[in-house]
Parts: structure tokens; sequence; C-alpha cells
């Protein structure tokens, strides 16, 4: 496992990135001037380099459901899905978190990317295993190629769970994932990715994780946990036209 670069250069025809508060909110759904979030988003498409009008993000509700982007997906018409699968070239993807994580995957030899929102409903009902699997029936993605980027995230030190949520955990068999500390239980919601990553066959040595807790980190990124309404950053991915 590799830290996250948040600026990939090894492929020239891949874009991969995580903002942050310095990028500025680009939620539409936090209560902030709908216009301030679209300059957001033209601003953010400008220095990124793609067409604002052709990304695709999501209506994301904490669910496992993968969406196969099509020509007919845009900026305006976001699917309600927590994942989404594409080979469209010039298609930015994006995932917003505050505080669950948000991966982007990339498969090199058949051209294929995708982002997944995993938050702990995500990560409890194997949201990755759902991707990868889509990547494979759609365009014969095998995941011994897939690479994988996961961004900044609320940490084991900071995401206190009740009673109950550690107990579903255990049900799930994701003891490891809890840390209990006196009465209070804590939660890794990396360690369940990770594992989940590596039980598809993603190798090791292509997973990068920003070892980033989000909620120590407000003045960096979005924080839901510390900051209740707040506004959301991103990870984008897309694959550019090969260049000649």
């Amino acid at each position: 496992m590799q830290l996250f670069s948040p600026d990939n250069k090894e492929f020239s025809n891949l874009l991969t990135t995580f903002t942050s508060k310095a990028d500025g909110n680009l939620a539409f759904h936090v209560k902030d001037n709908p216009l301030d979030v679209e300059r957001n988003h033209e601003q953010l498409s400008k220095r990124l380099g793609y067409e604002k009008e052709k990304l695709v993000y999501m209506q994301q509700v904490h669910s496992n459901d993968v969406h196969l982007v099509t020509a007919h997906d845009t900026f305006h018409t976001p699917p309600t899905s927590d994942a989404l699968v594409t080979n469209l070239k010039n298609t930015p993807l994006m995932v917003m978190m505050a505080d669950c994580s948000g991966l982007l995957f990339y498969d090199p030899v058949h051209e294929v990317i995708a982002i997944a929102h995993a938050g702990r409903a995500g990560a409890f009902s194997n949201i990755v295993k759902n991707v990868i699997e889509k990547m494979h029936t759609e365009f014969g993605s095998k995941p011994e190629d897939i690479l994988v980027w996961v961004s900044a995230s609320i940490g084991v030190c900071c995401y206190e769970v009740g009673e109950e949520i550690a107990k579903e955990a255990s049900s799930l068999g994701l003891d490891y994932a809890m840390d209990k500390k006196e009465d209070s239980y804590y939660l890794d919601i990396n360690a369940i990715l990770l594992k989940q990553l590596l039980a598809q066959g993603i190798s090791e040595q292509k997973l990068h994780f920003a070892t980033i807790c989000t909620a120590c980190n407000t003045q960096e990124y979005y924080s839901y946990r510390v900051e209740g309404l707040t506004g959301r950053f991103a990870g984008v991915i897309m694959l550019r036209e090969s260049r000649t």
C-alpha cells in the first residue's frame, strides 16, 4: 500500500486529484448559494482542464449502488447512486466527501475509470466489491490491473460510534476495524476498505491511501462530524483522449 499522490503523473491520459477547502464547497445540497457552488465548479474545471458540463457527480445516498455513466449523464442530471463507472473519454467523474472515504479506480489495460463514496454504510455493504464487479462485467477489467486511490477521511482516532454500530460491525465480521477505548468504540473505515480491496484481488502495491484524518484537519478538509452543516471536498478522475 502506498501513500496517495494527489496529482498523478504516471499516466499521461489520466486525471486524478482530490480537492480541499481551498477549492471551495462543491455540493449543492448543503444550503450554500447555488451560484457560488457553480462558480467553484467552473474554477475547478478550468484549473484541471475539463468541461464542467461533462462532469458527472452523484446524489449520494449512502447506498452500494453503482451507476454506469453514458453520454446521457451530465452536470445537470446527477444520478442517485454512490459509485460511477465509465470508459468514456473527457468525462470527469466526481465523488464528494466530508469524512467519508472517496475512492478513485483506474484500469489502464481496458481504459476504465470509477469512483465510489464509502462511509460506514458503503463499507459495511462492500460497495468496492460492486464497483470492481461492474468494471469487470461491463468492460472486462481484471482486479489485478486496477489501481485505487483513497481520499482523506475521518480516522479511527476520531470516528466514535455507539454500541449498536459496534455490534453491527461484529455481526459482519468487522471486529478488526473496531478500537475500544474504555467505554467508547472507534471505527476504522479504511481498514475495512483495505481488506475488501485486497479480497477482490487488487494488488497492495496498487493501493494508495491518504493517511489524513478530516476531523483532525478541518483547516484543509470539510468534516461533517466536527462542523455539522458544512461543504464537501471531492475526488475527480477522468480519461483524456490518447495523446499522439
